[in-house]
């Protein structure tokens, strides 16, 4: 018994299964494992814009008219809310600034120094061009040398300034400066975020371009992508909207415990307008507008803190109403797919039912066995091609450039398959009216016989050899190709009695009276023949009668002389059936030689008959 593999066949499906499992194993460890970021220590920014961030990728999935109103209203809620959260940053840098560290005091007097030395500097460049615009001529040198030197020192001031601020920044030491830089890239992104916004390709879904399965699923895969994102967005927008809610209610606690203290301040503050300008009374007004800008801080973040929160809910509404615009696509998108799928499954049905029917019409039969299983064959082959055909159409749609393609395996069709083509359309000149059919007597590219069968592409004929021995087949089948019905010719029998002329020669010697015997061989051939005659004519008539042709057709035997040395030789020509030519031929000579009473002599030959 044969072994199914050797031992080194089983050695490389052994070694290509090891390494496909490590790809395997190679692909689910590096699977997750790109950094997104620099591996490398990243400041946290003071104020979360990550709603915007969010939005902003959110809105990078419309690709309708519809999804498009939805992003530019969840990009203008989140804009909106990040926008409060720096006011309010920076407000609440300014009121509480970050208390100083021994390490952030000499950055900060640094600072100080720069930024004093920066404002004399300034003073004293606005003093010195006041200087020159009213001095002398004599004056103007010095002055402007002045000039460029308190320029000078002033450009090398700001660089110094410059520098010192950096250093507070990259200490971390002055949120408000941190704040502020983060605003300004917020605002460049945001600009530039509007200037390079995409505008959506089309008014409808993309699933709505596409009638096939395959596109049909790809849109429902991407609607369903796209619902995850953007319930992902809705959940982030909820819980930052609870969070601010939780915020609010904490700082409007605080408010609330603070009223006394807060109408207290206010009632001081009352009272110190009008009074003198007593340094105690400065002094009693400064703390009292410090009281009073700080409550008033604490009433502008409650109310940024409800507008955020309001905000936030609204852009969560707004990434629910996407929701559930997309998941109205996602469902017609899956409409589309089972709509397929019934095609796909009628389709089917419908082939698998021709196939039954195929084998329930064309059975099995004993004669020609394995010609009618040949035809089963063919045709159950074209049924499932062309049921194959309108699946994969069905599946992937019909092709781009269907038009060039459908015309290019025309073409190419039509050349290779050019004997087929002529044949199968000269199997409907053959079944037409002036065509042949099973039993005619015909001749086809020189071949004499009778025709057996006639299918879509052949010709079957029975050879009979020549005219001469018509009625004698040659036991040999003979197969053409249909297309000899327009491409070459063929004869044919006109009528269904398969007439032919047939004739007899008969020798009359010359001491015998040749008319006496020429008028009786005449009316005994006339007599024989006359209801074959009659017959003939009527078809004749019938076949010719609807080409509207105006003639006499005659079946009549007809006579001819030909004087001889040794007497004189009568031919008879008459009509007969090709079946029945050898039958009447005998009989004719039978009674000729009755004619003859046996006693003259009779001398008979066999010419070719002439067909009609």
């Amino acid at each position: 018994m044969q072994r199914w593999m050797t031992s080194r066949q089983w050695s490389v499906t052994l070694t290509l299964l090891g390494l496909a499992v490590a790809l395997v194993v190679g692909l689910v460890l590096t699977r997750d494992n790109a950094p997104s970021r620099p591996n490398r220590p990243r400041r946290v920014p003071l104020v979360d814009e990550k709603p915007l961030q969010t939005a902003r990728s959110v809105a990078t999935l419309a690709t309708t008219w519809a999804e498009q109103r939805y992003a530019q209203q969840a990009l203008k809620l989140a804009d909106h809310d990040v926008d409060l959260a720096f006011a309010a940053a920076i407000r609440n840098a300014i009121e509480r600034p970050a208390p100083p560290t021994p390490q952030t005091k000499e950055l900060f007097e640094r600072v100080s120094r720069a930024e004093a030395q920066v404002k004399a500097s300034q003073e004293r460049i606005e003093q010195l061009k006041k200087q020159l615009a009213a001095a002398p001529t004599t004056k103007r040198d010095f002055i402007q040398q002045q000039l460029d030197l308190a320029q000078a020192q002033s450009e090398l001031t700001d660089d110094e300034l410059d520098d010192a601020r950096a250093d507070l920044m990259r200490s971390g030491a002055d949120p408000l400066t941190r704040i502020r830089r983060q605003f300004a890239r917020h605002e460049a992104t945001q600009q530039q975020a509007e200037a390079t916004r995409p505008q959506p390709a089309s008014f409808s879904p993309n699933f709505a371009q596409s009638g096939d399965l395959l596109g049909r699923f790809r849109a429902w895969y991407g609607f369903r992508d796209k619902i995850q994102q953007l319930q992902a967005a809705q959940g982030d927008a909820q819980k930052l909207a609870a969070a601010l809610d939780q915020q609010r209610d904490a700082l409007a606690q605080v408010v609330n415990q603070n009223s006394d203290q807060r109408r207290a301040v206010k009632q001081q503050a009352q009272s110190l307008i009008g009074q003198n300008g007593s340094a105690a009374a400065s002094a009693d007004a400064a703390t009292t507008v410090a009281s009073l800008k700080k409550f008033s801080d604490n009433q502008k973040d409650l109310a940024d803190l409800a507008k955020r929160a309001q905000d936030e809910q609204d852009l969560a509404n707004t990434y629910s109403d996407w929701i559930s615009l997309v998941q109205g696509w996602q469902s017609t998108a899956l409409n589309g797919i089972l709509r397929s799928l019934l095609w796909i499954v009628l389709l089917i049905l419908v082939f698998y039912v021709a196939g039954r029917s195929i084998d329930f019409f064309i059975p099995e039969m004993q004669v020609e066995h394995s010609r009618m299983r040949t035809l089963k064959l063919i045709l159950r082959f074209a049924v499932q091609a062309v049921g194959v055909l309108l699946v994969l159409l069905v599946v992937f749609g019909a092709p781009q450039q269907t038009s060039t393609i459908i015309g290019l395996a025309t073409a190419g069709l039509t050349v290779a398959l050019k004997d087929f083509i002529v044949a199968f359309i000269g199997w409907f000149v053959l079944m037409g009216r002036n065509g042949i059919r099973a039993g005619d007597w015909v001749e086809i590219n020189g071949v004499v016989g009778e025709v057996l069968e006639i299918t879509l592409l052949r010709t079957v004929l029975l050879e009979t050899g020549n005219w001469t021995d018509t009625g004698h087949p040659t036991g040999r089948k003979v197969a053409f190709m249909n297309g000899y019905a327009i491409e070459g010719h063929f004869f044919n029998f006109s009528t269904s009695g398969q007439w032919l002329w047939d004739e007899i020669q008969i020798l009359v010697p010359a001491d015998k009276n040749p008319y006496a015997v020429i008028d009786a061989i005449q009316k005994l051939v006339a007599k024989e023949t006359e209801a074959n005659a009659r017959t003939a004519e009527q078809e004749w008539q019938r076949a010719t009668g609807r080409y509207h042709v105006v003639h006499t057709v005659s079946a009549a035997p007809a006579v001819h002389l030909r004087p001889t040395g040794s007497g004189v030789e009568v031919y008879v020509r008459y009509i007969t059936r090709a079946q029945d030519r050898f039958v009447v031929r005998s009989r004719l000579y039978q009674q000729l030689v009755d004619l003859l009473h046996g006693k003259e002599s009779v001398q008979a030959t066999e010419p070719a008959p002439a067909t009609s």
